[in-house]
């Protein structure tokens, strides 16, 4: 075929008119997040890194002699190998004895609490699923270029002993421990349970304070009525946190309201109070920058500190199915933790992660969802540098008595 017929042949091929045309220079990487996240890496360090693993050879022996990696013991101790090992979240030292806790920045707290379902129960279970998924992560995120280990301290003090035939017995044990850690002065970091943990969990920060504190609050239900069933069950909590003197209803904003799942009996309560309520077509319209904008602004409006309380069906039941009352129409996993990093960027004085079921999950995909809420909002803080900020605003500490015991349980050491 002569040059100019197969010229013309190419010409009018259709598949020529999906051909981009060929860039004349290089593009300019460093325009992008991820080449800066790439630079930023190098100065985070390793230094806990490096004493992780030597405290894992202490712990668990070396490794056998065929092992190539010398920093491998016998035993699996910390956050390698993913899939072995008794899993604290994120795999963070746990705090058994929690007079310990005023030693870390933060302290992941489970609550397995669900006697305040109204449909199906399950989330009693949370705290184990979360916990397990949670080794599935390392402490690094990329994009953020923040290394937990490395930035902050974190610990996991176990459960709160809760009682499961008993809300009233079981909100006086949560506020109790909440209150512990609070007056220590580390972070204190939810693991539900339902969402009636809610109120005792600002509570137990609250007793601790002289000073205000507003709340951030994202779900699909407005959870403010007095009472569901004729208890506090998990549609109740922030009716019972705004009735404190030093959580002003004024300052709560919920983020996400919606679908056909809100009762009208928190509607009332909400317009009665004059509370917040941003529905998730209001975000839709503003955008995630502006909705974060106004959050920040009502919560903060004349406290000291803000809580957060993230619960999980506040994202698409598509991509949360485990948990208690899924509700379709929620929040994206990308806008639902961009939403969570931005309010907690101005500083948190407590978080509470709910609602994940586990005996409904699929492929444990919520509880990842569930850690993955915690660990951004976490560095987020660091990125901020507003970790531990709560700290000034903690007055009225508590002191907790405890037992009395020396030597090793279940040992014959002497």
């Amino acid at each position: 075929m002569p040059r100019s017929m197969r010229e013309r042949s190419r010409s009018h091929h259709p598949a020529d008119a999906r051909i981009p045309e060929r860039r004349a220079h290089h593009p300019d990487l460093t325009k992008l997040g991820g080449w800066r996240a790439m630079q930023d890496e190098a100065s985070i360090g390793g230094k806990r890194w490096d004493e992780e693993r030597r405290w894992a050879l202490r712990m668990g022996l070396h490794g056998a002699e065929s092992i190539e990696d010398k920093s491998i013991p016998t035993f699996a101790r910390g956050e390698l190998p993913h899939y072995a090992g008794i899993n604290t979240f994120l795999k963070a030292p746990y705090a058994e004895d929690v007079l310990e806790v005023g030693h870390y920045d933060a302290t992941v707290l489970g609550i397995p609490f669900d006697g305040g379902t109204t449909y199906r129960a399950g989330t009693r279970f949370g705290p184990q699923g979360v916990r397990k998924i949670s080794a599935l992560y390392t402490p690094y995120n990329y994009e953020m270029a923040i290394d937990l280990r490395e930035q902050m301290t974190l610990c996991d003090a176990g459960d709160v002993f809760t009682i499961p035939a008993n809300i009233e017995k079981s909100f006086d044990q949560i506020s109790r421990a909440v209150s512990h850690v609070a007056s220590s002065g580390s972070l204190p970091v939810m693991i539900g349970g339902d969402h009636s943990i809610g109120y005792p969990c600002v509570k137990g920060i609250a007793d601790c304070t002289s000073k205000k504190i507003g709340i951030v609050h994202f779900d699909r239900h407005a959870d403010i009525q007095e009472k569901d069933l004729d208890e506090r069950m998990h549609t109740t909590p922030w009716f019972h946190a705004t009735n404190m003197p030093n959580v002003p209803a004024k300052n709560l904003v919920q983020i996400g309201i919606g679908g056909w799942q809100v009762p009208r009996d928190a509607v009332k309560v909400a317009r009665e109070r004059e509370t917040n309520i941003i529905t998730m077509s209001d975000m839709e319209k503003m955008g995630i920058d502006k909705t974060i904008e106004m959050a920040l602004e009502i919560a903060w409006d004349g406290v000291d500190m803000v809580y957060m309380s993230f619960d999980i069906d506040s994202i698409d039941c598509g991509f949360v199915p485990g948990t208690g009352w899924p509700e379709p129409g929620g929040f994206l996993p990308r806008e639902a933790l961009a939403l969570a990093a931005g309010v907690a960027a101005e500083g948190i004085c407590g978080m509470e992660l709910v609602e994940v079921a586990p005996p409904y999950d699929q492929s444990e995909i919520t509880a990842l969802m569930g850690t993955r809420v915690i660990v951004d909002v976490l560095g987020s803080l660091v990125s901020s540098g507003k970790l531990g900020a709560h700290k000034r605003h903690i007055d009225k500490p508590v002191t907790l008595p405890h037992g009395e015991f020396e030597g090793k349980r279940w040992s014959n050491a002497t």
